[in-house]
């Protein structure tokens, strides 16, 4: 199940930095070495996020997701249900903020998502991902505080 969703992400090879020929089981090693969340609806996976430390020791307070939306199930607010539910998760579980370390700039959608929710863009990291139509793209790293109400 998990890995019908991550498949065509992984092998269109233009929103992570994942090899786009990564086995199953590698990308199912990759995506489940945390907490992982499953969006579901009548029994149809539609997404799924993973929710774990950015950092271990004294980055442990602030957390690290990444999600993907089934492609049958985009424009239907997946993203924005897993979003939702992933703040309220690390909320729960004690994290302080939520970081995501690698947002490509080609990602316009997840941007304005997760600016919508209060992401600020508190770095760029230049021309550091090799997209398959774009070429050399920019990286944002984008932060959000937890403990505001």
């Amino acid at each position: 199940m998990i890995w019908d969703i991550l498949r065509p992400v992984f092998r269109a090879g233009d929103t992570y930095a994942v090899d786009p020929g990564i086995t199953r089981d590698d990308a199912l090693t990759y995506w489940t070495q945390a907490e992982c969340f499953v969006a579901e609806a009548d029994s149809e996976a539609l997404g799924t996020y993973y929710l774990k430390p950015n950092q271990p020791g004294g980055g442990a307070h602030v957390c690290n997701c990444g999600y993907i939306t089934a492609p049958s199930a985009r424009g239907r607010g997946v993203a924005g249900a897993m979003l939702t539910h992933s703040l309220a998760e690390a909320r729960a579980a004690g994290f302080r903020a939520m970081q995501f370390n690698f947002v490509l700039t080609t990602n316009t959608g997840a941007i304005r998502l997760w600016e919508r929710a209060g992401f600020a863009e508190v770095g760029r990291l230049p021309g550091v991902f090799l997209h398959p139509l774009e070429g050399y793209v920019d990286a944002l790293v984008m932060h959000k505080s937890l403990l505001e109400s």
